[in-house]
């Protein structure tokens, strides 16, 4: 996750309403620490501008939430993104 603590709110509210809107979005998404709920319509408006900012897991499990689809990942997946390990029919031959 990336650290925002360094990004000065206000200056970008003031700035560019609609990128802090798309912004605090996705850093709610993302931390989930906040008590702050949001509004499912304004998510499936704003999904097609930061779904590439979240985590892929994350994203995956939104999608579901909103849409009822997993699509955004392949289902082989593993966990941390790895494919799982074969075993070689080359071990323990000489």
């Amino acid at each position: 996750m990336y650290n925002w603590s360094h990004i000065d709110e206000a200056a970008m509210k003031k700035a560019d309403p609609e990128k802090y809107r798309l912004w605090r979005i996705a850093a709610i998404i993302e931390a989930d620490c906040t008590d702050e709920k949001l509004d499912r319509q304004e998510v499936k408006a704003a999904w097609p501008h930061i779904k590439d900012e979240i985590d892929p897991w994350t994203r995956r499990a939104i999608e579901y939430v909103l849409w009822g689809t997993t699509s955004s990942l392949p289902a082989n997946l593993t966990w941390w993104n790895k494919r799982p390990k074969t075993t070689s029919s080359l071990v323990g031959t000489t």
